[in-house]
């Protein structure tokens, strides 16, 4: 019965760190995917993002733009949009400006 217990308190006690490290751990993955835009952009690698932005909000007639993410890993832009109360999700990549992927209405 002691031993149940004690590894209860253990596993209570790492509950806060736990929940601490995991958001602190997305703004940093968040922080090296914006340092990796500006540097590929720096570079000539990754177009930038306003021109991105000019190039798919034209085609979204209708919706309006809510915001991006970036993923380095990939070079890929996810721009977001809402149309009528449904969410559309636009991946483009960073590279060519192409649109190579769509989710939603």
């Amino acid at each position: 019965m002691k031993m149940l217990f004690r590894a209860g308190l253990c596993v209570c006690a790492l509950l806060p760190v736990a929940a601490v490290a995991a958001p602190v751990a997305g703004v940093q993955r968040h922080r090296s995917d914006q340092e990796a835009a500006m540097e590929g952009r720096k570079q000539g690698r990754i177009l930038p993002l306003r021109e991105i932005e000019r190039r798919v909000t034209g085609k979204m007639r209708g919706a309006q733009y809510l915001g991006f993410d970036f993923d380095a890993g990939t070079a890929i832009y996810t721009l977001k949009f809402l149309r009528d109360g449904a969410v559309i999700w636009v991946d483009v990549d960073g590279r060519t400006g192409e649109i190579v992927g769509r989710t939603g209405k």
